[in-house]
């Protein structure tokens, strides 16, 4: 069983003179010896380095209090996750899964071998608390493919214990400065080794990046493509959080392949569209399989707004408990295939299709042309869609109609947005104003189809509950504030279009 951890740590050079008095930083009441521990780690890496290329490193190691495998993705400065599984002659089909956005079909060979001698501390409070751990360490590291090298060196390191105050290792790098101890030009012992190890000098690791492409810079060409490149990013770093359950993650993994068809769909006078049309239905693929599980999460979150929102007396019946078995088995069921998805040759053969399509991408004439003309005239057509499709539905009686042309302006919306998104870098403060616009405009006509999602869902729920000879009324009720809602929703919509204007203004 994998398990996940938080860590926060600092790193710093040694010169072999130790460590200094730590007793005197604040709030440090004793430093205790924890003896000496002898680590041996191998790292795996595909054979161009790909876990490296993104900071990620994947080892095997024992000795110490946590041998095991460990995975380990960047957070932010100093802070990165860690996904820790047993110790095992394999690498366990968890962290394999965790890193498969990455490696795709690529073998994970052992790179570097890293023996360390660890000098543990521990640093605790007058209650002996454990605040932090600091270690100063002897590694020897061993290159172990793409060439013979090896490397040894000391370093100091302090992480914070689990719910530590971060404040604290201000403190003790504070005090390590005084004592002329500097911070490493490295951000992981495995970083150092690969330079230090290196055959002579190396042209960069990973997956090849993009060449240069035929759109000169300051091109809409090159705006287009850098918005598509942020979105492609997107989908493969956030694979490992979605397979990880992380809040929000399918959510963003969503967004990222709708904003990347969008741009295809958009700007189809940049880009041949005879190419992204194929990938463009392939992202369309992908964004359904995750939002079975994603709109499941939505629904499942209204309704229980809803049901919070009653009085006590006005809910009849089980009804908590229907909700949450009818959530939970639709639920887990959406998850299972979603994971099977990722880990499938569709998904993985899209990856690299938009790899491909982004270091050759079929640009047409369009694409040299300033974004003042191709990105300002593919934004406009767009809005126009949306205008159009808005003035329909403000004409047509309220109904399935109405709701159905109301869902069409919604999608239509949400692609100028993500178009004028895209602009924004190239065009200012005007396509910055549209973005917010057309968020807005999203937002109230998602909510019209979220209530219409949810009367389906509660009528359904209703139908279940008087089969097995429970009281309906709550779900009645429910159904009936939700009509409510829309009705509110369409009223609000003739304002805030207005509000928006029917054009994008020069």
């Amino acid at each position: 069983m994998a398990e996940t951890k938080r860590e926060i740590e600092r790193k710093y050079e040694s010169d072999d003179s130790g460590l200094p008095d730590l007793t005197s930083v604040a709030g440090v009441a004793a430093v205790l010896d924890k003896g000496v521990v002898e680590l041996d780690a191998l790292y795996y890496d595909t054979a161009d380095e790909r876990l490296a290329a993104h900071a990620m490193t994947l080892r095997r190691r024992t000795g110490g209090s946590d041998a095991g495998w460990h995975l380990k993705f960047p957070v932010g400065p100093g802070v990165r996750d860690e996904i820790q599984a047993p110790l095992s002659d394999t690498l366990p089909r968890a962290l394999a899964g965790l890193v498969r956005s990455r490696v795709r079909g690529a073998e994970l060979l052992p790179v570097v071998r890293l023996r360390s001698a660890r000098d543990l501390r521990h640093l605790v409070d007058a209650d002996g608390t454990l605040l932090a751990e600091i270690s100063v360490d002897a590694v020897h590291a061993e290159r172990l493919a793409g060439g013979a090298g090896a490397a040894q060196w000391t370093e100091i390191e302090v992480e914070l214990a689990d719910g530590g105050d971060p404040a604290l290792l201000d403190k003790v790098e504070k005090r390590l400065r005084k004592a002329g101890v500097r911070p490493s030009k490295s951000s992981s012992k495995l970083a150092r080794a690969l330079k230090e190890t290196a055959p002579g000098k190396r042209g960069g690791r990973g997956r090849k990046k993009d060449r240069p492409t035929q759109a000169p810079p300051g091109t809409s060409g090159e705006h287009v493509l850098a918005y598509l490149r942020a979105q492609r990013d997107a989908i493969v770093g956030l694979d490992p959080a979605v397979r990880r359950d992380v809040d929000d993650s399918v959510h963003a993994m969503r967004v990222a392949t709708r904003r990347a068809r969008s741009a295809f769909r958009s700007y189809g006078k940049i880009l041949d569209r005879t190419v992204t049309d194929p990938v463009g239905g392939e992202l369309k693929w992908l964004a359904g399989e995750l939002g079975a599980g994603r709109d499941q999460e939505v629904l499942t979150e209204r309704l229980t707004t809803l049901l919070g929102e009653l009085p006590r007396p006005l809910v009849v019946g089980p009804v908590r408990t229907r909700l949450r078995t009818w959530s939970h088995a639709r639920r887990s069921g959406s998850r299972r295939r979603m994971i099977a998805v990722l880990d499938g040759r569709r998904y993985l053969t899209l990856l690299d299709t938009l790899d491909a399509l982004l270091t050759d991408p079929p640009l047409l004439k369009a694409a040299g042309a300033a974004p003042e003309k191709a990105v300002a005239k593919a934004v406009d057509k767009d809005v126009a869609a949306v205008s159009a499709l808005v003035d329909e539905a403000l004409t047509l009686p309220p109904g399935p109609d109405r709701d159905l042309a109301l869902h069409e302006a919604r999608k239509k919306a949400k692609r100028a947005r993500y178009a004028a998104e895209a602009a924004t870098p190239a065009l200012g403060d005007p396509m910055a104003a549209l973005t917010k616009s057309m968020k807005a405009l999203q937002g109230l006509l998602g909510d019209h189809q979220d209530s219409v999602m949810s009367r389906e869902a509660l009528r359904d729920l209703a139908v279940q509950a008087h089969a097995a000879g429970e009281n309906a009324f709550t779900y009645g009720l429910l159904y009936g504030r939700e009509e409510q809602r829309a009705a509110t929703a369409e009223a609000e919509l003739p304002r805030l279009w207005a509000q928006t204007g029917r054009r994008r203004k020069s």
